[in-house]
């Protein structure tokens, strides 16, 4: 009985909002490109899935993916690729199980990256993002008063649609019955996908997502986690980026760019080490994801190089896990992009469960900032701004649920940068402009 349990809490949590019988999760919108974009769905069972789209400029031409078939092993989860679009277009899409249409409430959607080189200014767009998500479990939550809440932050989220999310790490909190067995990491991720409230910001916003200690594994967990792979595995089946891993090493390290923006995602759990080793090499990131990413930052001529990763770089308090508490990286790293000369560069981190903007000007004159931007729907921390960060811009601590909208606009040359900080029901609760070049 105690193997079914998670199974059968699970099914009555998805019976209250599933439009189909055999619907568990989703459909979710992943990664886009001007040829093709991966879309994603979860069954309960096995099940033949498959997505119809069509031009939303010419509707009465409707274009198939290939179906999959859903499997328990792969915990009946099926990613899809649209390869028959074209750049800068807007598609509908209808999810389709065993041949049957899948009706939802709310409008599923997606689009392609447009062609914009050599053509004319980069587009406006907007990327949402956030981290620390936990959806409250009863039976397998600490006792005491719920952790997780304001669910609507999602829907929040969704009403101001923006092009992409960037989900900034701990999308899901393994807990104790979970992280030991493949069975437990995969029902914690089903059971915080299937999220009622989650679901329409999934269906018509391109998804990204890195990772950080609780979707990962224990808390503060590092390379040394037993089951890494597991949790690895889980990551690749819930999450539809474009690829993970780079230069032959295992993790979930990516890229992607959006118009003429580029993101780097990367791994901060599977190559750290130890937080209480006190010999031997000490790391985050480790020596090859670093030099993957200085040569990825040179390459680049977006006018603003966003960098994801779990935990803080700029934060000059070493507190808990961020990179202060692993000065020799942290320096080489930053010593790097300065040596460089890498302008426009922008961390965006999560882990804190409090938000704030940081910057630092190195010693080529260069700008690089740090916007920490937590939590979603865990609870918010017990810090305040009083925290010696010396790098923090001034009034943008909050320690309240939030999350934030990344806006890009203006000519080629003149691109801007406006980041808005919301709470849970989408009221502004600060914003700041970023010029490129500054």
């Amino acid at each position: 009985m105690r193997f079914i349990l998670p199974f059968l809490i699970l099914f009555s949590f998805i019976q209250l909002h599933a439009q189909h019988p055999l619907l568990q999760s989703g459909p979710m919108v992943g990664y886009s490109e001007m040829l093709e974009v991966m879309l994603w769905a979860q069954t309960k069972a096995p099940a033949k899935v498959q997505i119809a789209y069509w031009n939303l400029a010419a509707p009465a031409d409707t274009l198939l993916t290939d179906p999959v078939a859903t499997e328990k092993q792969y915990a009946y989860t099926a990613k899809l690729i649209a390869d028959r679009v074209q750049p800068g277009q807007r598609y509908g899409y209808q999810l389709r199980i065993d041949g049957k249409r899948v009706a939802l409430s709310y409008p599923t959607e997606f689009q392609t990256l447009p062609l914009w080189q050599w053509r004319g200014d980069p587009p406006t767009f907007t990327i949402a993002a956030g981290s620390c998500a936990y959806v409250n479990d009863p039976p397998y939550d600490r006792p005491g008063n719920p952790y997780g809440g304001d669910y609507q932050i999602y829907e929040s989220i969704h009403k101001m649609r923006p092009d992409a999310m960037l989900w900034l790490g701990d999308n899901t909190y393994l807990r104790e019955p979970d992280w030991n067995s493949r069975t437990g990491i995969l029902y914690r991720n089903t059971h915080t996908r299937s999220l009622p409230e989650m679901q329409a910001l999934l269906a018509s916003t391109h998804n990204y997502a890195i990772w950080d200690d609780h979707d990962f594994g224990p808390n503060d967990s590092d390379g040394s986690f037993v089951h890494k792979d597991l949790s690895l595995e889980a990551f690749q089946l819930f999450w539809p980026n474009p690829s993970f891993g780079v230069n032959g090493q295992k993790g979930i390290t990516t890229a992607f760019q959006w118009g003429d923006i580029d993101f780097f995602l990367l791994d901060d759990r599977y190559f750290k080490s130890s937080n209480r080793r006190t010999t031997g090499e000490r790391q985050i990131l480790g020596e090859k994801q670093i030099e993957w990413l200085i040569s990825a930052l040179a390459f680049s001529q977006a006018p603003f190089k966003m960098v994801a990763v779990g935990g803080q770089v700029l934060n000059s308090a070493a507190v808990f896990e961020n990179f202060s508490q692993h000065p020799a990286e942290r320096d080489y790293l930053l010593k790097r992009i300065e040596e460089e000369k890498i302008k426009g560069v922008i961390f965006l981190t999560g882990d804190r469960h409090h938000t704030e903007l940081s910057k630092l000007v190195n010693k080529a004159g260069n700008s690089v900032y740090d916007l920490t931007v937590s939590p979603l729907t865990s609870g918010a921390a017990r810090t305040t701004p009083d925290e010696p960060n010396i790098y923090r811009v001034a009034d943008t601590f909050i320690n309240q649920r939030n999350f934030a909208t990344l806006t890009f606009t203006g000519p080629r040359r003149e691109r801007v940068l406006t980041i808005r900080i919301f709470d849970v029901e989408g009221k502004e609760l600060w914003n700041r402009v970023i010029k490129a070049g500054q």
